[in-house]
């Protein structure tokens, strides 16, 4: 809750040491780390009432004071700090109730132990809303200041209308007319700075625009104070000044060059490859989309297509071919949607759709019959008949969920799992399907907090094995996390919630420590052992990480050469300059780095001009399937460009005896795979048999 651990600062109100102990250990069974501070007099309530506090759990009376006399100080002194009351028997409706009027938050059973974490949860994630609803409030109005001094000392000539009337004109629009006092324009219709010629046709516009959808600019002619007329372009926007809505109006003086500068904007807006417009038009729609259901309460879909398997189809006809293939798809989705329908190239592999008035549900008849036309189309590329499939994701942007990132991440993720589970399929965003997984994550990170403090991960070890006489012994490390029921829970589901809760950097530091430890006592036998370590992308942002680490090699008397940190290639690419920074820092410790994941990037050897990498460990997508000669071709020629750059190879999935020869003759340095031995708790594995 705000501080660098996580933790709840708790008070509790009890006279009972060993209560207030129960309730920190429920809590911490819960998955909360807490700080607490049992209250021991009022005066000691007073003093502590100087710091911040989260929480405060309280027993009707103590030996110095009630609990509502405790909640009426925290009142007194405008601190917000839920109040939860722990009773020692069922309060009952009316003891709810009289708590409730007393200003606490909620009255509670000690022996309710799963309602009091449950309401606990609650009224935590109500003041983390509190908190951040004062710090966005405490921006805007920060923003608003910024915002009007934008506006007074801009170029550009800006003036809010509310019923045709100026409410606001900045110093370049007063000047544009040729007044010289902003009030001469304070009761002046705006109808009024127009030339009579065009009047009709502007009050017109301004009576419809707001329905036009992106038709937002009007050319017309101005006069000026002095009856001159000259040629502008008015911009109309939705907008509100001192908390009322208005219109935003946006003026332009017209030249010869507007042709010109149309013709640009519309080159910048677009995708080169398939003629849809590009990603960052389509998210600057989003955002005038989203506006209209706040204010308007209109609906609309956003359709998210992804091309299943497109690294594949990439691979076999190539980039070039692949980009034909795109421009082919976008002419599909031109024939499928109607005319004036926003779509765009949101990525190498997928376009955006946008819907306005429609509800996602009724897009399911329509979406399938794309979906059948793109599997049965046949598209050309490079004199090859290529067939492909997508998988469709869609939600909706209404006046309850408006936020276009919201919307673009909830197809997005849909059509990632859709193409995940064999692809070719279409599905519809569902809340209830929302509810559940963030009531999983929330689970799951209750977990791994419980787990990093009780030092209950499992640390798992699979050997790998030199195919070119390598003499040490290498391990790579796998992070095992088990659930109440001590079932085993996926990497893949754990992980990406721990990043998400922010641990993530927390549990790479502790996969470290106790790798450190355990490879320490293990070489103290005699044994020349490295481990590789996987570590998440909050490690390759951890400043810190290089300096700590080296205060664990020193404390435990390890070589730094005995270990090997190993970033997944996409992480690398994504945070490249804090990946090199750390890869050099990691160099000068002399510890190794290998990049796993390898050879799925458009061009992944242009990481490795800028990484100090020692081994590359390829994409198991590359030594899973090698029974056809193009796929053995494809990874030996890429262990070759490897080399030639000076770097060892591991290849991972090694299940039978049958790839030994193939990978032997690829050149390869390093294997794993079940096939050798499956991931054990120990480091046991005989290497002097290979």
């Amino acid at each position: 809750m705000g501080n660098e651990t996580n933790a709840i600062r708790l008070l509790i109100l009890d006279d009972s040491q060993n209560n207030a102990e129960h309730l920190v250990s429920l809590l911490r069974n819960a998955g909360h780390a807490t700080r607490a501070h049992r209250i021991t007099s009022t005066e000691d309530l007073q003093e502590s009432l100087q710091h911040t506090w989260d929480l405060c759990l309280g027993r009707p009376e103590t030996s110095f004071m009630s609990a509502e006399d405790a909640c009426s100080m925290i009142a007194r002194q405008s601190r917000d700090i839920p109040f939860i009351l722990v009773c020692p028997g069922d309060p009952g409706d009316e003891g709810r109730l009289s708590a409730l009027r007393s200003g606490m938050q909620d009255a509670v059973s000690e022996a309710a132990e799963s309602l009091l974490t449950t309401v606990v949860k609650r009224e935590l994630a109500s003041l983390m809303s509190r908190r951040q609803l004062r710090i966005a409030e405490q921006s805007l109005r920060e923003a608003e200041k910024r915002c009007q001094l934008l506006l007074d000392s801009s170029v550009d000539s800006i003036a809010y209308v509310h019923d045709g009337m100026h409410i606001y004109a900045n110093r370049s629009y007063i000047s544009l007319f040729g007044y010289d006092d902003p009030d001469d324009l304070a009761a002046e219709p705006m109808v009024g700075l127009i030339a009579t010629k065009d009047r009709d046709a502007f009050k017109s516009f301004l009576r419809n625009y707001s329905d036009m959808g992106e038709k937002n600019e009007l050319r017309c002619s101005a006069v000026d104070i002095d009856g001159k007329e000259f040629p502008i372009m008015l911009t109309f926007s939705p907008a509100s000044y001192d908390g009322e809505p208005c219109t935003q109006v946006v003026i332009r003086v017209e030249t010869a060059s507007a042709e010109f500068e149309e013709k640009l904007k519309v080159m910048s807006s677009q995708d080169l490859v398939t003629g849809l417009f590009n990603r960052s038009y389509f998210q600057e729609q989003l955002e005038k989309v989203s506006e209209h259901a706040v204010h308007s309460g209109q609906p609309s879909s956003l359709v998210y297509i992804g091309i299943d398997n497109f690294n594949v189809v990439q691979s076999d006809v190539g980039i070039g071919g692949a980009d034909l293939i795109l421009t082919d798809l976008a002419q599909v989705l031109r024939q499928s949607f109607p005319e004036n329908t926003l779509m765009a190239r949101f990525g190498d592999d997928a376009c955006t759709v946008l819907l306005s008035g429609k509800e996602p549900e009724a897009l399911t008849e329509s979406l399938e019959s794309l979906r059948k036309r793109v599997e049965g189309n046949l598209f050309e590329a490079n004199g090859r008949t290529v067939q492909i499939t997508v998988s469709i994701g869609v939600s909706a942007i209404s006046e309850t969920n408006p936020q276009p990132d919201l919307a673009i991440n909830r197809a997005h993720r849909l059509a990632d799992q859709l193409s995940q589970a064999g692809g070719n399929a279409v599905k519809v965003f569902n809340p209830l399907d929302e509810l559940a997984h963030q009531a999983n994550r929330g689970n799951l990170i209750a977990l791994v907090k419980h787990t990093l403090e009780t030092n209950a991960f499992k640390l798992l070890f699979q050997p790998v094995i030199s195919l070119r006489g390598d003499s040490a012994e290498h391990y790579e490390t796998y992070l095992r996390l088990l659930n109440s029921q001590g079932e085993e829970v996926p990497a893949a589901d754990f992980l990406p919630a721990a990043e998400e809760a922010g641990l993530a950097a927390k549990i790479d530091r502790w996969v470290i420590s106790q790798a450190v430890k355990l490879l320490a006592s293990h070489r103290s036998k005699g044994a020349d052992t490295r481990l590789i370590l996987n570590l998440t992308s909050a490690s390759l942002q951890d400043a810190e990480l290089v300096q700590w680490l080296a205060g664990q090699l020193k404390d435990n008397r390890l070589p730094s050469d005995s270990l090997v940190f190993q970033f997944n290639d996409a992480d690398a690419n994504t945070y490249m300059k804090q990946a090199k920074s750390l890869t050099e820092s990691l160099k000068a410790l002399h510890c190794k780095v290998s990049l796993s994941h390898f050879g799925c990037a458009l061009n992944p050897y242009a990481s490795l001009k800028h990484l100090h990498v020692d081994l590359i460990r390829v994409d198991g997508s590359f030594s899973r399937d090698l029974s056809t000669p193009e796929a053995v071709d494809t990874l030996k020629e890429m262990i070759t460009t490897l080399h030639s750059m000076g770097k060892l190879v591991i290849v991972p999935y090694v299940d039978s005896a049958a790839m030994m020869p193939t990978l032997w003759q690829a050149g390869v340095n390093y294997i794993q795979g079940h096939y050798l031995q499956s991931p054990s708790d120990s480091m046991n594995y005989d290497f002097s048999a290979d």
